[in-house]
């Protein structure tokens, strides 16, 4: 599912992602559209993969803001069956749990 996803969000200037996105077809395809590549290699690799540690390491930010998302029941459970009353929620939601 990465290649229909990146083709919808459009060029990227850097992709971080966890262990389970570790393709070689991946790899190509960012790094011929000039991208950073991001993403640690499995354990079963027979070859190391070098990927910048400090910049996977601010990765969980990301996941954070999300599982704080989730606590939102609305949000988990997607209540709203129009897409912009959802964003509209999401943004609601937002607004609180990161007020600060």
């Amino acid at each position: 599912m990465a290649g229909p996803l990146m083709d919808a969000a459009g060029r990227v200037r850097c992709l971080i992602a966890d262990k389970g996105y570790d393709a070689n077809a991946l790899r190509k395809r960012l790094h011929a559209e000039g991208a950073d590549v991001v993403i640690p290699g499995r354990s079963n690799r027979k070859v190391p993969i070098d990927y910048d540690e400090v910049r996977y390491k601010g990765r969980w930010r990301i996941e954070a803001a999300f599982c704080r998302l989730k606590d939102f029941r609305r949000i988990a459970t997607r209540y709203d069956k129009l897409a912009r009353n959802f964003l509209s929620a999401v943004a609601l939601a937002t607004l609180v749990a990161f007020w600060v």
